[in-house]
């Protein structure tokens, strides 16, 4: 690929518009005020491992697809913690119809399937909506535990 896919995303701290890049190193700052953006982008089969494996923050991804109720009532709760926790982890939607590999890869039965991956490994999976503090625990349990494998 030539160019790189970006996105846009509103910065939560100064309101700037900033556009940032759909897989990159590193964590996406505001161009203005410096502060940490939620990174919220799409995935897909063609993309998966330089858009999430390849990530070098944690990466929640939400396995959805467009029929589904709890799906779009999960949506606005998972963009609530990537804002929570911008910086600390990078939110990718992958609907399953436009890409059954994933869906065959992660053994999708329910949607919406919920995954924390790090360096492209499951360190957790959940099924099902939630509210977005209860999501948010969840991540940061992830996390923890994923820097207590690291250190230890």
């Amino acid at each position: 690929m030539n160019t790189t896919r970006t996105t846009t995303v509103t910065c939560p701290d100064c309101g700037r518009v900033n556009r940032i890049p759909v897989a990159a190193e590193g964590r996406p700052r505001c161009g203005r005020c410096k502060h940490a953006l939620p990174w919220l982008v799409d995935a897909g089969d063609d993309d998966f491992a330089e858009v999430v494996e390849r990530a070098t923050v944690p990466v929640v991804v939400d396995l959805w697809a467009t029929w589904c109720g709890p799906c779009r009532m999960v949506s606005p709760a998972l963009e609530q913690v990537a804002r929570d926790l911008a910086g600390r982890i990078k939110l990718a939607k992958v609907d399953v119809d436009k890409n059954p590999r994933l869906s065959g890869r992660f053994e999708v039965q329910a949607v919406p399937t919920l995954l924390v991956l790090d360096k492209g490994a499951t360190i957790a999976r959940q099924a099902g909506a939630a509210p977005a503090h209860v999501l948010r625990a969840w991540v940061e349990q992830a996390l923890e535990g994923r820097q207590t494998t690291e250190g230890g």
